[in-house]
């Protein structure tokens, strides 16, 4: 469905690389519409009055009565919804969409939305390389890679594959996706959602919305929707596999017990295969051969794009070797709930007597630490601690032996000299990065250019 232009008022809230890109939409479409944003000089201000001068640019807090006058608001997903000039413009008849929406009204090929608040990045990449394989033109996109709107720029793919985060979701109202999984829920971005867990639950299930096919994860009770009963509900869990479940299944190969992934009890592939380390990538595995499978794409084609996946940077990403020590790197592990599956997936790789080196800390984000507590038990030999929350996370695993660090060089150089032979020294922090560098991508370049060269 295309937009049609019309003289009723739209305003595009955020004049971030989301913004730009909804406002360049609307622009093309001929639409009535202002930007607003809420700093005084936002970063590519002078390029959007130079490439748009006819558009109306207001800048400083937002104007309640303004919003009120438009028919719909556009907002960012770095703006929270419950801003007060939001809230009044809402209650007086404005509807709320972001790019997600509009992205939605424009094209007609299948959307295989993702979200979750761990792996979603390395399970949206995986299932596109799926699509590759299968012979399929596929934009993979949203909260990773290309921004939705820019796909409008290209001709039509055959299948769009979306990382969607809890604040894009908070706007989108029409994605009725072909498949659409929250691949699990732990508690992340509590700072935006009050400290109410329940309101980013509420967030994350709303790329159900509509939706053809679901998949979910049966060993997060959380992921379940509440779905009409025409919607097909596929699963994959790291038990046994079953109908329209995937799992695993014990072999004997060449008189020894051989791991598979499976789906109804019959062996794909040996879970030997899969390049990436730890449990907790076996499990990315199957929810995206569940996605793919619920979408309809052809088996040998997504256990080819398994074999070859090498993973992503940032996300428990192999660095380097110093001494019979492992380095990884999981800057990415910005919450509580990926530290516990880096920990869990890596521990359990090592023999009974190795344990791992965690760097951890940094921007907690409002989260409470304690499920820390038990992995570090089970497989951490010493925390080393950096940034504005070490103290909180100190407490959470008082057990522990702690180290304290003034930055990252001092964290890995600490981490070396705790570490022995056929150990792992994991930098998964729990936390945001924003009190000591610029974003999770500086942090974990710094860390593993210091694992390199020691």
């Amino acid at each position: 469905m295309s937009l049609i232009a019309t003289d009723q008022l739209k305003i595009v809230i955020g004049l971030g690389v989301t913004g730009i890109s909804c406002a360049q939409l609307l622009a093309e479409k001929g639409e009535n519409f202002i930007v607003v944003d809420t700093r005084e000089k936002p970063p590519k201000l002078e390029q959007f009055r130079h490439d748009y001068p006819q558009v109306k640019v207001l800048l400083g807090p937002l104007d309640a009565q303004l919003l009120s006058t438009a028919s719909e608001l556009i907002l960012s997903p770095g703006i929270a919804k419950d801003d007060p000039a939001i809230v009044y413009a809402l209650n007086r008849g404005a509807i709320l969409v972001g790019d997600i929406d509009l992205f939605c009204r424009q094209v007609s090929a299948p959307i295989l939305a993702i979200s979750g608040s761990n792996a979603k990045s390395t399970v949206t990449t995986l299932v596109g390389e799926m699509a590759k394989c299968c012979h399929l033109d596929v934009g993979v996109g949203g909260n990773i890679g290309t921004p939705v709107l820019d796909f409008l720029q290209q001709p039509e793919k055959d299948v769009y594959v979306l990382e969607l985060s809890s604040f894009q979701l908070e706007t989108a109202n029409d994605l009725r996706a072909k498949v659409a999984t929250v691949l699990n829920i732990t508690p992340d971005h509590l700072d935006r959602y009050d400290n109410d867990f329940q309101k980013y639950y509420q967030a994350k299930h709303r790329i159900f919305k509509g939706c053809e096919n679901v998949v979910e994860n049966l060993d997060d009770v959380l992921t379940h929707p509440l779905v009409a009963k025409k919607v097909q509900i596929y699963a994959y869990h790291l038990g046994v596999s079953d109908f329209k479940v995937f799992g695993l299944l014990n072999v004997q190969v060449d008189g020894e017990v051989q791991e598979y992934l499976a789906l109804a009890k019959k062996p794909l592939l040996a879970t030997n295969k899969i390049k990436l380390p730890g449990r907790h990538n076996i499990i990315n595995a199957l929810a995206a051969l569940s996605i793919g499978h619920a979408a309809g794409f052809e088996m040998q084609g997504m256990l080819k794009a398994i074999e070859n996946f090498q993973g992503l940077e940032h996300r428990c990403q192999w660095v380097a070797n110093k001494q019979g020590v492992d380095y990884f790197n999981d800057s990415k592990g910005t919450n509580v709930g990926a530290t516990v599956a880096a920990l869990e997936g890596l521990g359990a790789t090592l023999a009974t007597d190795k344990k791992i080196v965690l760097i951890a800390g940094g921007d907690g984000k409002g989260a409470d630490f304690d499920d820390l507590a038990e992995p570090v038990a089970l497989f951490v030999k010493a925390v080393i601690l950096i940034g504005a929350d070490a103290k909180k996370i100190a407490a959470s695993v008082a057990g522990a032996q702690i180290h304290y660090a003034t930055d990252m060089q001092d964290a890995v150089r600490q981490a070396a000299a705790l570490a022995s032979a056929e150990e792992i020294v994991l930098l998964s922090p729990a936390c945001a990065s924003f009190d000591m560098f610029t974003n999770y991508e500086q942090r974990g370049h710094v860390f593993s250019d210091l694992a390199r060269k020691l």
